[in-house]
Formats: structure tokens, C-alpha cells, sequence
């Protein structure tokens, strides 16, 4: 029996450019009216989070930074993982370098040195804000949650990644979007945060469901009991999924709640 459900936002509940249909935010609501815990699983900061919680309307665990950052509904931090500084201040000349654009996450806030189509298009309807500074070389690297490189052009993308999985074998490189090469802690997962609430819960892991739709979803997916793909989804991950349910747009979401959790329709 399911009594966890962890659930990505991106292509997997929400519709790019559109939005989150109102059938699926009343699943989720159904999900918690019902005893089932939920938790939303995403690359975004908390404040982006939170705001995807409250657009559905449901109080539930935010797990952020791709595991690096896990909080209650209210913000408090339940567990932390940290980027490595100094590899961080490596990655942070090297884009500068290329002229790769880079977002800077420190303690839950997003900075930038440049205010460009690259951040205006990132932010979009995100809900939170940014702070453009000088240089990151001013900021201070400790509590830094993640690092995010942008770049247009996918293919650049994913050489991106290799070369940063090869060349810094001690961190978690993954691509969340085709755009997106997201540089992290190396225990900052999707499949690490779900064994922390599954712990936390005292839940076995049989009992937890995870799904999502891109690369950064594949740990949460592989470890869960119930681990399902979107039909949106990449190869990678559907690949690895233990069941492949309808694309976004055809709410494969509720889809997969009501034959894996309420066990009365195909997935």
C-alpha cells in the first residue's frame, strides 16, 4: 500500500507554459484529505516550491536543490547538504570564461552577475526574485546550495555534463531541462531526500511512490518501491521506471495515483 507519494513539478504536474490543471491539484488535495503523506521533489529553491504548494494548496515537505535542501511547508530546514566551495569557485571561473551563464544559490537566495534574457526567461512565473551582483567572487561560498549553468543550445548541454561528471567525480551533475546543467552535492538527490522522509515517516520504501520526467528524477524513481516515468519523460528514465504512465498534458499524474494508490484504473 502506498502511504508516500513524491512528486517532481516540472513535466510532471505542471504543464509547461500552462500551468497545473485543476484536476491534478485536487488529486494531490485528495492524496493529503486521505491520509497519504505528500512531498513535492524539484530543482527549484524553497520560495519557488512553496509557491507551487500553495498555487495547489497543499501543505507538505519541499524537497529542494534536488535533495540538497529539504523543509517543512513552513521552512524549517529538516535536512542540508552543501556544495564542495572550492570546486564550486572552479566551475564559477570556468563559466565565466566560456561565457556560460550561471545561477548561484546561497542559503535559499538566487544571484546572478548578469541580467539577461537567460534569468528572465529561468524566472518566468517561478515566484521568486534575484539579486544581481558584480561578481560572485564577492559572495560567500559556504552554505551554497547549488550552482545551475545555462545554455540554449542541448547538445552543449549534455557535453557540458560529461565533462563535469569526468572532471569532478565528487559532485552531483545532472541535467533537470534540455537547458539545464544543475551542479550539486554529491549525496544532493531526489532518491536520498525520499529515503530521509521514508525514514522520517517510518515508512518502508515499498510504501513510497515517486514519478517524474527528466534525469533529475531517475534516483528518486529508481528508489522508490513504486517508481513511474512520465509519458513526456526521457529515455533515461523511462528506461529505469518501474511503470510508464500518460504524458503531462493528458494528466498521467492522476493517472498513476488512481492505479498504483487508489488501485481502480489502467496507468
Amino acid at each position: 500500500m502506498i502511504k508516500l507519494v513524491v512528486t517532481d513539478i516540472d513535466g510532471t504536474i505542471l504543464i509547461p507554459e500552462k500551468g497545473i490543471n485543476e484536476s491534478v491539484k485536487q488529486c494531490l488535495r485528495e492524496l493529503k484529505e486521505k491520509g497519504i503523506h505528500v512531498a513535492i521533489a524539484t530543482g527549484r529553491s524553497f520560495a519557488s516550491a512553496k509557491y507551487i504548494a500553495q498555487e495547489v494548496g497543499i501543505e507538505c515537505p519541499l524537497i529542494c536543490y534536488q535533495g540538497g535542501l529539504i523543509n517543512s511547508f513552513e521552512g524549517e530546514i529538516l535536512d542540508v547538504k552543501y556544495l564542495d566551495e572550492k570546486i564550486a569557485r572552479e566551475i564559477v571561473q570556468d563559466c565565466r570564461k566560456r561565457n556560460i551563464h550561471l545561477n548561484v544559490y546561497i542559503e535559499d537566495k538566487l544571484y546572478v552577475e548578469d541580467d539577461n534574457e537567460y534569468i528572465k526567461d529561468y524566472i518566468g512565473d517561478k515566484g521568486i526574485d534575484y539579486f544581481l551582483v558584480d561578481s560572485f567572487d564577492e559572495l560567500d561560498f559556504s552554505k551554497l546550495n547549488k550552482l545551475l549553468a545555462i545554455n540554449y543550445d542541448p547538445k552543449f548541454v549534455d557535453e557540458l555534463i560529461e565533462e563535469y561528471k569526468t572532471k569532478y567525480p565528487q559532485i552531483y551533475v545532472v541535467r533537470s531541462f534540455k537547458y539545464f546543467c544543475e551542479i550539486a552535492n554529491k549525496e544532493a538527490t531526489k532518491g536520498n531526500a525520499i529515503k530521509f522522509l521514508a525514514n522520517k515517516y517510518n515508512l518502508n520504501i515499498d510504501e513510497v511512490l515517486a514519478i517524474g520526467d527528466q534525469n533529475n528524477d531517475i534516483e528518486m524513481v529508481q528508489t522508490a518501491g513504486c517508481g513511474v516515468a512520465m509519458g513526456n519523460g526521457t529515455p533515461e528514465i523511462k528506461a529505469i521506471a518501474n511503470h510508464i504512465t500518460d504524458h503531462v498534458e493528458n494528466d498521467g499524474f492522476i493517472k498513476a495515483i488512481n492505479k498504483f494508490v487508489w488501485e481502480k484504473e489502467d496507468v
